[in-house]
């Protein structure tokens, strides 16, 4: 069952990853050709800087929820090597623990900015005079995804650790390191 649901939220977040690189490729192309009609004097499609942004807000929220289940957050590990297998585990629950409430926080307080932006019905301040609420929205729901995969992940870690499954433990919340053995 937990093997499952950890196999459930690397699937999700490998094709939420793929969303985001075609999101970045499109931005890119749009930008590419405002740029080339520009340059040929052809007028500007407009909103370009306005549209990344946007986007760039989206794939880093989005983004981080993937980068967690695969294991490529930065880590420092210089007192974690020098601990027993042991004392390696549980620092890694620690700092996946530490991970999550911060995370929870992080997203609870990004809702009352969508929250303020649904009440007063902002729009940009730029001639696409973008309603707010949809680039905040997919922001917050990046942020609500993360919370939700680190919620989840830190569960099946605990699951893992609490059962004995080493090999699993370190697949789901060690640093995957060659130095890891």
């Amino acid at each position: 069952m937990v093997a499952k649901l950890h196999g459930a939220l690397l699937r999700a977040n490998r094709l939420v990853a793929l969303v985001l690189g075609a999101a970045l490729i499109a931005t890119v192309l749009f930008i590419l050709v405002d740029v080339v009609l520009r340059k040929l004097g052809a007028g500007s499609l407009g909103g370009s800087d306005e549209l990344s942004g946007y986007v760039m807000a989206a794939v880093a929220s989005w983004g981080l929820a993937c980068a967690l289940v695969e294991r490529a957050h930065v880590r420092i590990d210089v007192l974690r090597l020098r601990l027993t297998a042991p004392g390696r585990a549980l620092l890694d629950i620690f700092a996946m623990i530490v991970t999550n409430g911060i995370v929870l926080l992080i997203a609870w307080h990004c809702w009352p900015v969508l929250e303020k932006t649904l009440a007063r019905g902002s729009r940009a301040n730029t001639p696409l005079e973008t309603p707010l609420w949809i680039p905040q929205g997919i922001w917050f729901a990046g942020w609500a995804w993360f919370a939700v995969s680190a919620t989840a992940l830190t569960l099946i870690g605990l699951a893992y650790f609490l059962s004995g499954q080493r090999a699993r433990f370190d697949a789901t919340l060690g640093l995957g390191s060659e130095l890891d053995a």
